[in-house]
Parts: C-alpha cells; structure tokens; sequence
C-alpha cells in the first residue's frame, strides 16, 4: 500500500525529521483542506480545522501503523477534527465558502467565454445553495458520507477505512444517507 519512497519520509518523519513531516503533509494539503472546506463551510475555520489537524498528526505520527495509506490516515484525522469542530460550534452560524485550487496555484488559461445567460447562473445558483441547505438539514453522519462519496469523490474503501469500519457499513450508511437527502429535498422543493 505505501510506497518506498513514502515509508522512508515516514520512518525519518517518526525519527523528528521535520523537512520529511512538511513532505508528508504538502502531499495531501490540498485535498484535505477541501474535506475540512466542505465540512465547515467556511475558509477561515476550515484553515484552524486544518492547522489542528496537522498538530494532532505531527503529535501522534508515533502511532501510525503504515497499515493504509498516509493520506489516508491524514483525511481520517481531519474528518474527526471536522466532527469535533462541528460538535463544539453546534450554533454557530457558518457561511458558505468557495473551495480553492488543490494545489493552490493560479493559471492563466485562454478560454471561450461560454458563460450562460445571467438567468441561468441565477437559477443555477439558487439551485446550489438549496442542495446545500438540504445538506444541512440531514444528520452529521449522512452529511459525511455524501461528502465523502458523492463530493470528494472517494472510494468505497478509502470511506473504509477513513470511517473505521467495513465496506458493507459503508454501502448501507450511503444508501440510508441518499434516501435520506432525496426525501429532504423533495419534501423542502415542493414548499
């Protein structure tokens, strides 16, 4: 599962390497601060989920098995950080952000203005901000496995093992949360 190059990083990482640990980490920055995005809503609280999960990473690397992938484990913690952080800021209203380039990079791109009339981007907007209300209204664990499956676009596996249980858990969890969604949002559309 972990490539050589990947273990070594992780053996001189455990041995108080810091350049290894910053390697580690930069390889799934990206990815993981959209999880945290996705989960928070909101940039800034996504960045103190994400500084809080690389501390708890850095702190327990100790314990990592080499058992799955490092990334792996690194969305683990940061989906548990997410939970924390929702769990203790339950009325806290947060707003809703836009995700930023994994790799946080900017390109300039010669690209044909095929943009919709303004009409439709209206609609299309308002259409995404009810998706995401509807998110909001179905319990944390269905909201998870949404986001996970549907949105990051997550394995069956991976789901696994970031959630700690079996496949099969995994595929009656995202059957109950979809069926879960749809009533939501058919209930809220016909309002």
């Amino acid at each position: 599962m972990i490539s050589e190059k990947e273990s070594l990083l992780i053996k001189k990482a455990k041995e108080g390497d810091e350049g290894s640990f910053e390697a580690l980490i930069l390889s799934c920055k990206g990815k993981a601060y959209n999880i945290a995005l996705r989960y928070v809503k909101n940039e800034n609280d996504a960045l103190d989920v994400l500084q809080e999960s690389f501390i708890k990473i850095f702190r327990n690397l100790s314990k990592f098995n080499e058992e799955s992938k490092f990334e792996t484990w690194v969305y683990r913690i940061v989906v548990n950080t997410c939970n924390d952080f929702l769990r203790k800021n339950k009325n806290k209203h947060n707003e809703i952000s836009v995700l930023l380039d994994e790799n946080d990079h900017e390109k300039e791109l010669d690209i044909p203005d095929n943009t919709p009339p303004p009409e439709a981007v209206i609609l299309n907007k308002e259409h995404s901000e009810y998706i995401l209300d509807c998110l909001e209204k179905i319990p944390i664990d269905h909201r998870e496995i949404i986001v996970l499956r549907d949105i990051k676009g997550f394995t069956y596996e991976e789901i696994s093992e970031i959630l700690e249980c079996s496949i099969g858990t995994v595929k009656s969890r995202i059957s109950r949360a979809r069926n879960n969604f749809k009533e939501v949002y058919l209930t809220n559309n016909s309002d």
